[in-house]
């Protein structure tokens, strides 16, 4: 089994690998800048007796998504499951936002999950069998005020995931998404301790998430327990968003 995570080379992606490792997956930790921690986590899966490869690509870039997904066809086989991770996220207002801006969030929070999609499905087609699961958000629901662009992108990928459920299920491929609330990755270092701690306030559970627990919602959607689960969009928010 091979499983393709882009984003991986860190926060939940790489939670994703290491779990997804450690049930028995070949895995592709794709990368765009962060070489060393890729190369890194690749020697870390490895221990787990699997194949791991990491692979550069921008994957906003549709060139880039197909020679990535060849070369991971070609050096550890076959794609049965695709996690769509990778992601950016600015704070803001709208009015403040250039047009750079905007292409830049939707390219690579919204069109890279289309190009990987698109790349990796006419195998999972043939063979009747594969799995995708997209990395959504709770913003992508509800919106977030000073966040329109990112939430737009997430509402994108959540419509996408929708959809396309739809289209393949019929040739025995699942779609799914998982929906994050308030996680502690790199994407919270800007974030001061009040901060924290007044998100944490707001969250029913009184505690934020962390990368694992978005991976154990991911493997579980990637494996036969959720069989009969598709196109659904698997919030883990700690009651943030109900």
């Amino acid at each position: 089994m091979c499983v393709l995570i882009t984003g991986a080379s860190r926060g939940i992606g790489a939670a994703c690998a290491r779990g997804f490792a450690k049930a028995g997956y070949d895995v592709a930790v794709n990368y765009n800048k962060s070489a060393e921690k890729a190369e890194a986590l690749v020697q870390e899966l490895r221990s787990c007796g699997v194949r791991a490869l990491a692979v550069q690509a921008d994957v906003s870039d549709s060139a880039q998504v197909r020679a990535m997904v060849e070369r991971v066809k070609r050096e550890i086989g076959e794609i049965e499951v695709l996690v769509n991770n990778a992601g950016i996220s600015m704070f803001g207002l709208l009015t403040d936002m250039t047009d750079e801006d905007w292409k830049r969030m939707t390219d690579t929070n919204l069109s890279s999950v289309f190009y990987c999609c698109r790349a990796v499905l006419p195998a999972m087609i043939r063979a009747h069998h594969g799995v995708i699961v997209n990395i959504a958000s709770m913003w992508g629901e509800v919106g977030a005020s000073c966040e329109a662009a990112y939430s737009a992108s997430k509402a994108g990928v959540i419509g996408l995931t929708k959809a396309l459920a739809k289209e393949v299920g019929p040739s025995g491929v699942r779609v799914n998404a998982v929906s994050p609330g308030v996680v502690m990755t790199d994407m919270m270092a800007s974030f001061s301790e009040a901060d924290v701690a007044a998100l944490k306030d707001e969250t029913p559970l009184e505690t934020l998430g962390s990368p694992e627990d978005i991976a154990g919602a991911v493997l579980f959607l990637a494996s036969n327990k959720a069989r009969f689960i598709t196109g659904q969009i698997l919030s883990v928010n700690g009651g943030m968003v109900i």
